[in-house]
């Protein structure tokens, strides 16, 4: 868990940035994150709380306090942040992951087994939680096998399976320094060095004119590496959790802007979704001919065709699902049925 956690606070807070609305929009966010990546922590803090101050609801912002928080050893407050944003975006794994971080600095491991529990519970496919949970049950298992060998140190069993687990836990513990390392702390954050840049919209003004951040709806800019794949990859991967019934797992797909069919609320077109997952006994949806077309590095629309069956409900069409990178994952901000 100590190695998944500077790995976790350099990713985080841009995985909540599902918008491009919640990119940059003003001196005080930049200045917060360039200072952040300059280690200068305290005037990062004092920075994006005068943000913060002006747009209390921005998540992006919100998220990088906590990360700065954390940072500073104040983990009370940071504590706070994070579950605030679990509150607000319950859809998200990633609060709850950052918080099983937090809980673990703290050496409270049952706390951060249950908050990556929910992490997983809110998307299953969410593969650092599951890291950060293996990682979480290898040290309570060190703990179970260190008492049991308190109580009987003639135990060789528990000997031998404290041993295994050490050889795995240090390796992965022994760099850990409570600090974020500093090749994967910028405003453009990945989650491993082998991934591409995702948002390039999201550089810091010291790299970027503060001119040229905003990137106007109808400019081209190339995609990132294996893109087109990725978008695909996540079609394909919704029409499959939409197949099985598996609503948790589908409604993860949205981000948390997606714009509903009728402008209804969130929570409503969630709770219809899940009646309607829940009512047909199969349901089948197969996708077909899809074209991705990019309007910048974070945004794409996929077109393809679908096909629909469910009892005696068939239909065939073309739709559209315009997506949002955010982090590693792309996430769908609208759909569109064509006519």
């Amino acid at each position: 868990m100590s190695t998944s956690r500077s790995r976790v606070l350099a990713i985080v807070w841009l995985l909540l940035g599902a918008s491009a609305s919640l990119l940059v929009r003003a001196d005080d966010y930049q200045d917060s994150s360039r200072l952040f990546k300059e280690g200068r922590r305290t005037e990062a803090l004092e920075r994006v709380n005068a943000f913060l101050s002006q747009h209390p609801k921005d998540a992006r912002a919100r998220f990088l306090k906590g990360v700065i928080l954390t940072e500073l050893n104040k983990t009370d407050e940071a504590i706070t942040v994070f579950t605030e944003l679990t509150q607000d975006y319950p859809e998200l794994p990633e609060p709850y992951n950052n918080l099983a971080v937090v809980y673990a600095g703290q050496g409270d491991y049952q706390k951060a087994r249950k908050a990556l529990e929910t992490a997983i519970r809110t998307h299953p496919s969410y593969a650092i939680a599951h890291e950060n949970l293996g990682d979480v049950y290898a040290t309570l298992a060190s703990q179970a096998y260190d008492k049991a060998l308190q109580l009987d140190s003639t135990n060789a069993n528990a000997r031998k399976k404290l041993a295994l687990i050490k050889e795995l836990v240090p390796a992965k513990t022994a760099t850990a320094s409570g600090r974020a390392e500093p090749d994967r702390v910028s405003t453009t954050l990945v989650a491993k060095p082998s991934l591409p840049e995702p948002a390039a919209a999201a550089k810091s003004a010291a790299e970027t004119p503060a001119e040229k951040q905003e990137q106007k709806p109808g400019d081209k800019t190339p995609a990132p590496p294996d893109a087109t794949e990725a978008v695909v990859h996540t079609l394909e991967a919704w029409a499959r959790a939409w197949s099985n019934n598996d609503a948790d797992t589908y409604l993860g797909f949205y981000a948390p802007d997606f714009r509903t069919p009728n402008g209804e609320p969130r929570k409503d077109w969630e709770a219809a979704r899940r009646t309607r997952l829940a009512k047909p006994r199969k349901i089948q949806v197969t996708t077909s001919s899809p074209r991705v077309k990019f309007t910048d590095n974070t945004h794409a629309v996929i077109t393809f065709r679908q096909s629909y069956s469910s009892g005696n409900l068939k239909s065939v069409g073309t739709k559209s699902l315009q997506m949002v990178l955010v982090g590693d994952r792309w996430f769908i901000q609208q759909e569109l049925i064509d006519k």
